[in-house]
């Protein structure tokens, strides 16, 4: 697929997930955290990293919300100033914060405490697009791909478990795969879960 038409299928299912009201959202939102918090993944992982949402994506509030009632390790991505790699700084509701690059907020904690992604059990992230196959269409950034590059290396790695998070809006019949793309455990919608260690 060129570059043109990658541009087209993101910019399509962008505008899926932000025509949906606000309702729908918050909606969306609460069926995905009442069955994703009954699943395996959820209740054995106890360092587990999520997203704050921007651009329509399905916001995880409601399973950061049981990962601190559970006692669970919570972190956010952190784009450090140099390089193109992911860090993950802990986070809690006191947590302070400023904004990156892009507008989104962030930990504001010393770097001493940031991780990185192989040091998770389970990493939980946002999506412009998925299909059944495990295919994921991110942002057109790389940095999730850069920062999980060590798990192509592997015919089969167990930690951390990467599951996208997305409206059933976002889903497609079929994704391109590139040799760099990092194919996901599994997709978490409203409606259920896509992947087999649910």
């Amino acid at each position: 697929m060129t570059q043109t038409a990658r541009a087209d299928v993101r910019r399509y299912y962008r505008q899926q997930r932000k025509q949906l009201s606000q309702h729908q959202q918050h909606q969306h939102a609460q069926q995905l955290a009442a069955h994703f918090c009954r699943s395996r993944l959820f209740r054995s992982a106890r360092r587990l990293a999520c997203y704050l949402p921007a651009d329509g994506e399905i916001s995880p509030e409601g399973i950061m919300q049981k990962a601190w009632q559970y006692k669970k390790q919570l972190y956010l991505p952190i784009l450090p100033p140099t390089g193109k790699s992911l860090f993950f700084a802990p986070y809690t509701a006191d947590t302070p914060m400023k904004p990156n690059c892009f507008g989104i907020d962030e930990p504001d904690i010393h770097p001493h405490h940031w991780i990185r992604a192989r040091q998770l059990n389970l990493i939980l992230l946002p999506l412009v697009a998925f299909d059944e196959q495990g295919n994921r269409m991110g942002m057109g950034g790389g940095y999730y791909d850069r920062s999980l590059s060590f798990s192509r290396h592997h015919k089969q790695w167990h930690s951390p478990h990467l599951i996208g998070l997305a409206h059933e809006c976002q889903k497609a019949e079929q994704l391109p795969s590139e040799p760099w793309d990092v194919p996901l455990h599994g997709v978490a919608t409203e409606r259920g879960f896509y992947g087999g260690l649910y």
